[in-house]
């Protein structure tokens, strides 16, 4: 078991194990034990009752948060021709074709997300065992292979979060920051929370959402009662 500070034991004293929050209790909570020296993330976790083993209970995405997520994404694009110069119009960091494949072959990764138009995924595929297990490889379930390059742009930069249930059937995502007010943050709580809801695979059974937690890079988590979002 890892060692606590001292600021960290202080601030899950404040906190109930036992009790489930209700969302407006858990972000108020949240801000109040904070201790991080710089602004932190704010966190959502859901475990739930899928079997991501199965090709039909897994989950993927991306949804746009109402307030953004505090942090500024870099962008690269893979396109050619007309979707080139809308990918540089709409904000685009980096636009290439395979001299942006040579440049990631090499070793450059110093970006967050990726975008490509279809006809350059030929391409981009050379690229799987890099950007793979990075999380960084486009795909067309969170809207990062698309001929519309400028609202695939739109979307990263107004704050677009992206989700993955994993191999435990659980799914992690920022939601924030704790500069965030309150409102703010349980207004993106809720969007994301209508998202998962959406997204409950026809073969799920019993009781979808098993638990959610509520969290900062540093700080304590707190149990959430996702019927009150």
């Amino acid at each position: 078991m890892p060692k606590h500070g001292k600021k960290y034991t202080e601030a899950l004293k404040q906190v109930d194990k036992n009790k489930q929050y209700n969302a407006a209790e858990a972000v108020e909570l949240l801000k109040k034990v904070d201790f991080a020296k710089f602004d932190a993330t704010v966190e959502v976790a859901y475990n739930l009752s899928v079997d991501p083993k199965q090709a039909d209970q897994q989950i993927r995405g991306a949804v746009v948060l109402p307030n953004g997520t505090g942090k500024s994404q870099t962008v690269v694009v893979f396109a050619e021709g007309d979707q080139a110069k809308a990918a540089e119009a709409a904000g685009a960091d980096v636009v290439g074709s395979d001299d942006l494949v040579q440049r990631i072959q090499d070793g450059w990764l110093d970006f967050d997300v990726a975008v490509a138009t279809p006809p350059m995924m030929a391409k981009v595929g050379r690229l799987g065992r890099v950007l793979g297990p990075k999380g960084l490889m486009p795909n067309p379930k969170t809207g990062t292979v698309t001929m519309d390059v400028t609202k695939a742009i739109n979307d990263v930069k107004a704050g677009q979060v992206t989700y993955r249930v994993d191999k435990a059937g659980l799914i992690h995502a920022p939601i924030g920051k704790i500069s965030f007010d309150a409102d703010k943050l349980i207004e993106n709580f809720k969007a994301f929370n209508e998202v998962i809801l959406r997204a409950r695979p026809a073969a799920a059974k019993g009781n979808y959402i098993k638990s959610v937690t509520l969290t900062s890079t540093f700080g304590p988590g707190l149990a959430v009662d996702s019927n009150s979002l």
